[in-house]
């Protein structure tokens, strides 16, 4: 009982506050066990390098991009910014070449000429060489994403990368280490932060609409099955081999990002511990085995340990909170994030459609909605808004991302998600791949602030600088 309590404390980084002789560890009692065999975090022992929450990088009047990877997510990214004032796109880069000359087409209407860089599986890192380019926008398979935005920082770029950031505990440590050394950004473009309702409940949590926040749930209920076993899908097959063989909570961030800004996660309070429970495979094996009798292509899928149909990740973080993330891209469900917000005084859930907030027991009527989104509604919204939806992109979150994240740059100003959001939200994926293959046993999560949490300012919407970014026609 000793020797446990005496590890949970350790690992966690309790040891020293408050908390840990208080009723929290009570409640969970010291007889708990959690992980003590995870890759170590690099430089725990010492502070921060350099606290980059908050941090605002010197301004730049014109933000030069280059692109990598142009297959499913790139070419949309590429657009949207060639909508945005200050972007100059230098150049596009995809392993694929008719990819890279599809996208450049796509730019010709608009007078732009990147440079192009494709056939060769280091064109990447010759694109990142260039002296002329500011920030690196990557679009390639997951366990790309790490190397490649270390490798731009190292190089003198920002970094922004679409989700998950990382696949592993040591690349999201390396990210941070990286982003704190360089003083370059590393932003993981999680879109579902800027979609409206999420923002619409941000700016209530911030106002103090729903209380004191008590829990939270989100998720990514999705049915991908056929688009993962479609050759003509993601490059080399390469989601269905990540889902073939890694079991857990691969892909939480689109439901836990929102949630995470509204409970201050890293900005105030923090994740302590982990829970994940999965079920069996129902359908991918049967699938692959379907597949292979007629085409031997996927009788390398056949009988592969896959990820199960359902995973559900439970946190808790160190004020008390309970988050909730489920992860299903295989069932024939409804699409939905859940995103669910419970405080003291009043609760919001968007899914199932269509939004709904709650004061008490009961659901607020129409009129009720109207009147609160009109008063809650952040000035992001109300300034980029109508623009953001007639440009598209999931609705027009894409381009809200796009467009905040040029304005900051532009205007010298902290982004609303920095290089620990990217890394801790990622590590939820090979956190949960721990406590399944170990019977769902509490793994503790890093804190990848090294104690900053403690100071670090919530997001900010007022936008009481910049915001000055126009959107061109």
């Amino acid at each position: 009982m000793k020797n446990n309590r005496r590890n949970f404390l350790k690992i966690t980084g309790l040891t020293g506050l408050g908390l840990a002789g208080g009723s929290l560890l009570k409640t969970l009692g010291a007889e708990i066990k959690v992980s003590d065999n995870l890759p170590p975090a690099p430089g725990k022992g010492r502070g921060q390098l350099f606290n980059m929450s908050g941090y605002a990088a010197p301004r730049l009047d014109s933000v030069r991009i280059g692109f990598i990877g142009l297959g499913n997510r790139g070419p949309g990214h590429v657009m949207s910014m060639s909508l945005i004032e200050g972007v100059e796109i230098k150049a596009l880069c995809d392993l694929v070449p008719e990819e890279v000359e599809k996208t450049r087409k796509m730019l010709e209407p608009r007078g732009i000429k990147p440079e192009l860089y494709s056939g060769d599986p280091e064109a990447w890192k010759k694109m990142c060489d260039r002296d002329d380019i500011d920030l690196v926008y990557i679009c390639t398979p997951w366990d790309m994403h790490a190397p490649m935005a270390i490798y731009s920082m190292e190089h003198g770029k920002h970094a922004s990368i679409e989700v998950p950031a990382a696949i592993t505990l040591d690349e999201c440590w390396q990210l941070v280490e990286t982003s704190e050394r360089t003083q370059k950004h590393c932003m993981m473009m999680e879109n579902c932060c800027y979609d409206f309702f999420e923002l619409l409940t941000l700016n209530m949590a911030r106002q103090g609409f729903f209380g004191e926040i008590v829990h939270g749930e989100g998720a990514y209920i999705h049915n991908l099955l056929s688009s993962n076993f479609d050759k003509k899908g993601y490059w080399n097959m390469w989601r269905l081999r990540q889902n073939s063989h890694r079991r857990g909570n691969l892909y939480p961030t689109h439901g836990l990002g929102p949630i995470c800004q509204i409970m201050d996660i890293n900005r105030g309070d923090k994740m302590e511990l982990l829970v994940s429970v999965m079920s069996r495979d129902f359908q991918m094996n049967e699938l692959a085995k379907q597949l292979a009798a007629t085409d031997s292509f996927y009788s390398q899928f056949v009988d592969n340990p896959y990820r199960g149909n359902m995973t559900t990740t439970t946190v808790l973080t160190s004020k008390g909170r309970t988050i909730m993330i489920q992860h299903d891209v295989t069932s024939p469900n409804v699409y939905s994030r859940i995103h669910k917000v419970s405080g003291t005084k009043a609760a919001a859930l968007k899914y199932p459609l269509p939004a709904k907030i709650s004061i008490g027991d009961s659901w607020v009527t129409d009129e009720e909605f109207k009147s609160i989104e009109e008063k809650y509604t952040p000035v992001i919204v109300r300034k980029i808004g109508e623009l953001a939806k007639q440009v598209g992109g999931h609705g027009g979150m894409d381009f809200l991302e796009n467009w905040r994240l040029i304005d900051c740059l532009r205007n010298g100003l902290p982004l609303d998600q920095d290089v620990y959001d990217a890394a801790l939200w990622s590590s939820i994926a090979p956190l949960s791949e721990w406590s399944v293959a170990h019977k769902s046993n509490p793994v503790a999560v890093p804190d990848f602030t090294r104690g900053a949490w403690k100071v670090n300012a919530p997001v900010n919407l007022l936008m009481e600088k910049g915001g000055t970014t126009k959107v061109l026609g």
